[in-house]
Parts: structure tokens; sequence; C-alpha cells
């Protein structure tokens, strides 16, 4: 993979997939709305690292095998999906306990700060057996079978930069809106609306099966 159209064509694939509506965007709204950009820049991250990872294991082949693999894809699918309830049923207790003045230092809903809500983006992307369909199917249509370690790292580089530029606008522009997000009546909504979403796409990836 060296020519420049090639590059420009797999980062505006991968950036097209950031956007595509999922749980790894569900959860950097949450965070930036209710514990301010700073947190949704760290949920940014940790997704960014996932897909990372995620680029050099379908690189390297080892995405390959866990989706060839029916234990390996199982075992990963009921991990995310009870981790993405885990997240739905936390964001309605959330909701649930809503209210009060209206205050732009909401505590942060794990209390440990900017690495809980990296490990939650982290957490999401890498346990969603879906990504690794996703670039399975992707990296063989810009490397060849004997793909080296210097397109890997290009290719988890290039899908690194693409996502977590996407997530960052995403956590900056819900960020700045933190002062509507902030009063107890949206905080309530958001909190309500992204738990039903990650509950139902919970559900949603538990029924997934391999293609």
């Amino acid at each position: 993979m060296s020519s420049m159209a090639q590059i420009v064509a797999f980062g505006g694939v991968v950036l097209l997939g950031a956007m595509s509506p999922g749980p790894d965007f569900a959860v950097v709204v949450r965070r930036s709305a209710v514990s301010g950009r700073g947190h949704g820049m760290a949920a940014a991250a940790g997704i960014a690292v996932g897909v990372f990872a995620w680029v050099v294991a379908a690189t390297t082949g080892i995405a390959a095998l866990l989706a060839a693999s029916a234990l390996a894809f199982t075992v990963v699918k009921v991990v995310g999906a009870a981790y993405l309830l885990y997240l739905g049923v936390k964001a309605l207790r959330s909701a649930l306990r809503g209210g009060g003045e209206l205050r732009l230092d909401v505590p942060d809903p794990g209390g440990r700060g900017s690495w809980a809500a990296f490990a939650e983006g982290l957490l999401t992307n890498a346990l969603n057996p879906k990504a690794a369909l996703f670039f399975v199917a992707l990296v063989p249509q810009f490397v060849g079978s004997r793909a080296s370690w210097s397109d890997a790292l290009l290719l988890s580089v290039i899908a690194l930069a693409g996502t977590v530029a996407w997530f960052l606008v995403v956590a900056n522009i819900v960020g700045t809106l933190r002062r509507v997000f902030a009063r107890p009546a949206v905080r309530r909504t958001v909190d309500g609306l992204t738990g039903a979403a990650l509950i139902g796409l919970g559900v949603k990836l538990a029924a997934t099966s391999r293609p």
C-alpha cells in the first residue's frame, strides 16, 4: 500500500465507518454531555486505540482467526454485549436519579476521571466483534495477503487518526453545548436515550451471528 490514492481511500472508508451511529458514538456523546469535553475526548482516544488494535489484528491475520473461530467470536460477542448492556443500564439508572440544580461540574459517573472514560471507549470498541468483521473485510482491499509490519503500522495509524479526529469533533461540539446538557431535564434525556441505545445495541450484538 504505497499510493496516496489508496491511503486517502482507506482513511475515507474508516472515517465513514466511525461516523456511522453505534456504541462508540453513544459513549462519546454521553461522556461529553455528562462529564465534559475532557472526558469525551478521553473516550474518543480509547476508541481510537481500539480501532488501531483491530487494524493491526486484521493486517496480521489475528482478526481473521477471531472471525473464523465460532468459540472466539461467541466469547467476544457475549462479553461485548454484556458490557454494552452494563453501560446502558448504568445510563438509565443515572437518568432515573437525575435532576437537581443547574451545574457545569457534573461529577464523572464512574468517579475515576478521564482514565475511566478512556477505558470505557477502549472496551466498547475492543469488545465489538463487528469491528473485527469490518476490518477483516476492508484491510485486504488495500494490502496483499503478505502484508508487512510497515503496512500494518501505516494502516493502523491512518485508522487511528481518522477515528480520533471524528470523535474529537463530536466531543468538542457536545462539550461546547454543555451548558444546555447540564440542565437536569436535558441530562436525564441524554442519559435515557443513550442508555436505551446502548441496551438496544447490546441486544443486537448478542443476536449477531458469524457471516
